[in-house]
Order: structure tokens, then sequence, then C-alpha cells
């Protein structure tokens, strides 16, 4: 056998090793998928099935485009306070939900533009406390949202409150919680919450949604659900495909409320995706890098189908994709095997999916909507710096009591006041300051002025365009101040960049003070 013949039989067997991780990791991703795009739907005010359809459309549809090996394709928990405000504002019902899915489609167009024009590549503009403390406001709000629902209560009682009025409202909801589905809502609650913290290897491995699901259905059945609960009790699919058609009505393309939710859906749906993918790659063990905008191109063609049919707006989602590597995924095929399992289910198995009580779906939402507002982040905020925890809780106060958008501009504003209370100049603000030295042996890089993240895209270029493998030296010693989000930026670009055989160090921090102890804290002149 000579060599060429044993390289084939070893691609095919490799190939063959890869589609079987990719369809054993695809059907547990699907096991955590199938539970959380119902309840992400119900939340949102989308029909329940919407949430499948956009997993499904997510997970076959996007593989076919150049995205993220690893990453998973579906709805998410952080779109969940965009989809309900727009639904509401577009005057509820099949109305609301038809016209939010025409922002869904338009906001697609200008994601596939956004692709051509490579503005992926911009992901990294936005200060990372900003964006926390957005995502954090986000995790508040669909908990404030959850716990009636989780307490079966009336949905007539707490419809149109604030995320504010819903929290105050706690002691209300419990009085009036109708305790059989408080019950299995708090089962669910309890072994979202729980399972983390059993080191079995045999419960470690069964998603801990797929174990709520397995112990709350038969009860609902026990207590007879359908015959003696509220119809808002159990998941309603209905006559999925029957019904399955165009769902979109732009009649309301004209108002100044439909161009705020498609430019709201832009900015939350590809940003969060962006960071996903940037955290999936740090997570890849075979070190691939992704390029954004192949993803973005991916999730704009996927959410312009997935609007269309009236699914929820499709993103690299987070959680899944993390579970998705932990699972052994090799390519994005685990996605596409995802998404083909997701079709399975609503093909056969829709009865099933409508015994699960809603109480179950709000505990998984809860627990999503808790990860996201996790004490773990305010504590990691704070370490990194004062200045971050500052910008990260007036984002979070403003959202809440605003909405997204007002929130992450507010954040931003009070990032910029902060560094221009510590002497940068007007003019160091968009535009990078620096000096090149380069010779044949290395290239030095001197920082003059700030570092920070509304610079940091003139720095990027400057970067993207150094030759591999060779010696470059960034120096900081005569910069006024670096902001947390370059700190993480340059770091991670210069592990990226040494991975690929380079030499890349960064020198001068110690001539600056940092924010905190913290390696990636903000640093400014002594």
């Amino acid at each position: 056998m000579n060599n060429q013949s044993v390289l084939s039989l070893s691609t095919f067997k490799d190939s063959k090793q890869s589609l079987k991780s990719d369809m054993v990791s695809g059907f547990l991703v699907f096991l955590i998928a199938l539970p959380l795009s119902l309840g992400i739907a119900k939340a949102s005010g989308f029909p329940a099935a919407m949430g499948v359809l956009a997993a499904m459309v997510g997970g076959i549809f996007t593989t076919f485009f150049k995205v993220c090996d690893l990453s998973i394709k579906g709805p998410a928990a952080g779109l969940i306070t965009i989809c309900s405000g727009a639904i509401m504002e577009f005057g509820g019902g099949e109305q609301g939900w038809k016209m939010t899915c025409a922002v869904i489609v338009v906001m697609a167009a200008i994601q596939i533009l956004f692709a051509v024009l490579k503005v992926g590549s911009y992901g990294d503009f936005f200060p990372h406390s900003a964006i926390h403390g957005m995502l954090a406001a986000i995790g508040i709000i669909i908990i404030s949202k959850q716990i009636p629902v989780l307490l079966g209560d009336e949905p007539s009682m707490y419809k149109g409150e604030s995320p504010i009025a819903l929290l105050l409202d706690i002691p209300r909801f419990i009085v009036f919680a109708h305790w059989h589905i408080a019950a299995i809502g708090l089962l669910s609650a309890l072994i979202m919450f729980g399972i983390p913290f059993i080191k079995k290897n045999v419960i470690q491995k069964i998603p801990a949604p797929m174990i709520a699901l397995i112990l709350t259905i038969p009860l609902s059945i026990y207590w007879h659900f359908k015959q003696t609960e509220p119809d808002y009790s159990l998941v309603s699919i209905g006559d999925f495909w029957g019904s399955m058609g165009l769902h979109v009505d732009f009649s309301g393309i004209t108002t100044l409320v439909f161009w705020k939710y498609v430019f709201m859906f832009l900015f939350i749906n590809s940003l969060e995706s962006l960071l996903t993918v940037k955290a999936v790659d740090q997570l890849d063990k075979t070190s691939r890098k992704s390029d954004p905008n192949g993803d973005l191109m991916g999730l704009g063609f996927a959410n312009f189908l997935s609007g269309l049919l009236g699914g929820l707006p499709i993103i690299s989602e987070v959680v899944r994709s993390s579970a998705n590597i932990g699972f052994g995924a090799k390519t994005k095929w685990s996605n596409f095997f995802h998404g083909i399992f997701l079709l399975i289910v609503m093909l056969f198995l829709i009865p099933v999916i409508e015994l699960i009580p809603n109480a179950t779906l709000a505990a998984m939402l809860i627990y999503a909507g808790f990860r996201l507002a996790s004490p773990k982040e305010f504590a990691h905020t704070y370490q990194i710096g004062k200045e971050q925890l500052l910008v990260f809780l007036i984002t979070i106060i403003v959202t809440l009591a605003e909405d997204l958008l007002v929130g992450v501009l507010t954040g931003i504003l009070v990032e910029m006041i902060v560094y221009f209370l510590n002497g940068i100049s007007y003019r160091n603000v968009f535009k990078a300051q620096y000096q090149i030295d380069q010779n044949t042996d290395e290239t030095v890089i001197h920082v003059q002025g700030a570092a920070i993240f509304s610079n940091l895209i003139s720095f990027k270029k400057i970067l993207t365009k150094l030759t591999e493998k060779q010696k470059v030296i960034f120096d900081v010693s005569q910069s006024t101040l670096i902001d947390h989000s370059f700190m993480n930026f340059i770091r991670y670009f210069e592990t990226e960049y040494n991975n690929g055989g380079g030499n890349f160090s960064v020198v001068g921090l110690e001539n600056l003070q940092g924010f905190s102890n913290h390696k990636l804290s903000g640093r400014r002149k002594k």
C-alpha cells in the first residue's frame, strides 16, 4: 500500500470518527435546545413552536455557510426582552408577532450587507463592561418575567408590567400561585440549579433540562394537568406543519418604532454572536480561527428565512456552544445534527411536547437569566476595576428603567467620561496615536496617548497587517491610558499571534498604574 493510500484511509477514519462525535454531540445539544427553544419563544411572545423552527433553521441552514465550526445557532434568552417589547409595541397577539417577524427580516438583510462590507471585524468597538452590564440586565429581566410563570399565576396578573414592578410583585405572585404548577416549577428550578453541584459522572452526562423534563412530564400527567389546570399550564403547539407559511407583516415599515427595533435586533443579535464566536475560538482545542464576517453572513441568511416563516431571531448561542464543545464536537456538523433531531421531533413527537409544563420551561429560563446576572459577574467586574463596576451597574440600572439601547449608550457615555477625567485627549478618542519602528529583525509599535475601546479598531488594522512569524514589540510605556477592553484584546491577539509561530510581546506596563490588581485591568499614567 503506498503512502497516498495510507493517508486516504487515515483521513477517512478521522472523518468517520468526527462524524460520530458530531452526531453524539448534536443529539446531546438537541436535548438542551428543545425545551429552551420552546421556553424562549413563549417568553418572547411567539408561538412556542416558532422557537423550535428557529433552532432548526439555525442548525440545518447555517451549516452550509462559513460559520464558526463549534458554535450552535438558534434562539437565545438574550433577545427575549427585545422580542416581547416589539410584539407589545406593535399591538400584541398575532399582529404584533407578524410585524416583529418583518423587523427580523429587515434586520437580516442589513446583517447580510454588513457581512459583505466586513463589518463583523468591528465587534471589538464596544466596551466590555457596558456589554456585560446589558447582558446582566437582560438576565434580571428574564428572571422577573418568569417568576409568575414558574408559580402558575394567571397571565393577566402580570401582563405589561415592567421588570422592576414584577420583582416588587413577587409576594402577590406567591399568594395567588397555582400550587400544582408551582410545585413542578420549583422542582424544575431545584434540578437546574442543583445538578451542576452533583459531581457523579452519570448525572453530569445527562443535560439538566432533560432531567427536568423526565421528572416533570410524568407529574403533569399524574396530576391531570390537561383536565384540571388552566390551558396556560402546558405547552401548546397546535397544527404546526399545517400552519407553515409566510408570517410577516411589513405594514409598520414606515414607522420609527419599526426601525428602532430593527437596529436593536441588529445591535444585540450581531454583537452577542460575534462575542460568542470569539469565546468559542478560545475554547477550540484545535486553535481554529473563525471568520466573523462568514459567521455573520450565515446568521443573516438564517434570520431572513426564520423571520419569513415566523421564527425567532437566530444567534450564535454561547451556552449551547460551550456545551457542544464539552460534548466532544469536532466540526460544524454537530450544529447540523442538532437541527435534524429537532426536525424529527417536530415531525413525530408534537403530542409529547404538548405534555411539557410551562413552569418547567420557566425554571430553565430563570437559570439562563441567573447565568447572565450571576453574582460572579458583579464580583469579576469589581476585581477588574471600580470604574468598570460603575459602568456595569449604571448600564444595568438604565436598561431596567428604560430599554437596552439607552442602557448601553449610557454605559458607553459613562465610560468615556471616566476616561476624560483621567486625561485622555478628545483627538485620541477614535484615532490611534502610535509610531512604528521597523527593521529586518523586529517591528516595534510605540503607543502614544490612549489605547481604549473606541480607537481599538485603528490599532487592530495595524496589527492585522503584521507579517506572520516575526518579532513584534508592543510598547505602551508612553501611553496615557489603556482600558480593560484594550487589555483584553491585546492579550488575546498576543496568544493568537504566538500560537501561529510569531514572537509578540507587550512591554512598558510597569510604567502604568492599574485601576486594580487584575491582570486585565485598565491602566493609566502614574
